[in-house]
């Protein structure tokens, strides 16, 4: 197993993060988005030394960080100019925060599912209505976006779009052309795109990401991206992201109080993993891709029925189990009961979810083969 996947069950069952906690012992976890890495060399002496040194007080330096994360989101396509850079808590605050301070109270907000849980809930936290826009071929070889559904949540009145672009949960890179159509959709009935890219530093090898802000300057009139390295390096519980404003003469994003709640050990970990570990990062997907290969001929052996469409980006895979209807409208509960293997319970993304499953990858392989072969035998007994 190439580095730094490899590491033993023992050593992992000592943590105390919500992966390795939620579940009894005797439960393989592959749900929530957290990796099982060391973290990378460069921020684990980072961190060592702010403790060793006692710096572990309030985060203060918001134009170091800014500038840092301007520059390392400069590689995805889009020269980012100074002060269009808002430091935040989390990628949740800064999609909530972003949404409340540019479109107007109680605006519909456009989301696409199947898609990230919380998406919903976000819109309505902030007093706005979520309007879903399904993806279209959510379940097949080509995830796209209903560029006319959106278009006809725009005539209807919604004034907002919340993008997952990669896509959470089928992995998929949104085309350039899709994005800049939305783009001028969004022009044109004078609405937003707020699109969470947190999982851009995750492209497989050889796969490119380009930021929605990069794919015309009409994207960067109308929006703003959100991303962190929190799930690319582990880094969620230490608590820092960014907001990438595309209009600051537009959007009324300020830092304030936005940037004073980041965390100190987040901004430190994240100068660490944006300036001195992105060799690591590659290190990862390279892994992350090997993971995906091992799969595919887990799938093939063990649930030969089941569908999936490898990811462009990320480590969760969204499978469908239809072909299995033993396995319920929700297989992860199956797999959980009869299996004591943890999975993201599909209907959880939307009810294009039921009969999906997502997994989460980012283990070693023994942990993705054994967790593969229980979940083989629930089908076989019950499909």
């Amino acid at each position: 197993m190439p580095f730094p996947l490899d590491v033993p069950e023992c050593d992992l069952r000592r943590r105390h993060s919500q992966k390795w906690v939620a579940y009894p012992e005797d439960v393989l976890p592959l749900f929530v988005a957290e990796t099982d890495v060391l973290l990378a060399p460069a921020i684990r002496e980072r961190l060592a030394a702010a403790v060793a040194d006692g710096d572990t007080g309030y985060f203060a330096e918001i134009e170091r960080l800014a500038s840092v994360c301007a520059r390392y989101y400069s590689r995805f396509g889009y020269y980012v100019p100074d002060g269009s850079v808002v430091p935040v808590n989390d990628v949740g605050v800064g999609v909530r925060e972003s949404l409340a301070r540019v479109l107007p109270a109680g605006s519909g907000v456009v989301y696409t599912p199947p898609v990230y849980m919380p998406f919903a809930p976000w819109i309505r936290r902030v007093g706005m209505s979520p309007v879903a826009v399904p993806l279209v071929d959510h379940d097949g070889e080509d995830p796209r976006l209903d560029l006319a559904g959106v278009e006809r949540a725009l005539v209807d009145g919604a004034r907002g779009v919340l993008l997952s672009h990669p896509h959470n949960p089928t992995g998929v890179l949104h085309s350039d052309e899709d994005l800049a159509a939305l783009a001028d959709l969004a022009a044109r009935y004078d609405a937003v795109v707020v699109s969470d890219e947190i999982w851009a530093p995750l492209t497989m090898p050889g796969v490119g990401f380009r930021s929605f802000l990069a794919v015309s300057e009409t994207a960067r009139e109308v929006g703003l991206a959100i991303s962190s390295a929190s799930k690319a390096f582990n880094l969620a519980g230490l608590k820092c992201a960014f907001v990438v404003n595309g209009n600051p003469q537009r959007f009324e994003v300020r830092r304030s109080a936005l940037s004073g709640a980041v965390g100190h050990f987040g901004a430190l970990a994240a100068e660490a993993a944006l300036t001195e570990s992105l060799d690591w990062l590659d290190e990862l997907r390279a892994a992350l891709a090997s993971n995906l290969d091992l799969m595919e001929r887990l799938m093939a052996e063990h649930l030969p029925r089941a569908r999936w469409r490898r990811p462009d980006a990320g480590f969760v895979a969204w499978l469908d189990l239809r072909a299995y209807p033993g396995l319920g409208e929700d297989p992860a509960a199956a797999f959980l009961e009869h299996g004591r293997v943890a999975l993201s319970n599909g209907p959880a993304f939307g009810s294009q979810g039921k009969g999906f499953a997502r997994v989460n990858f980012a283990c070693s392989e023994e942990l993705l083969t054994e967790a593969f072969t229980r979940m083989g035998r629930v089908a076989a007994a019950g499909g």
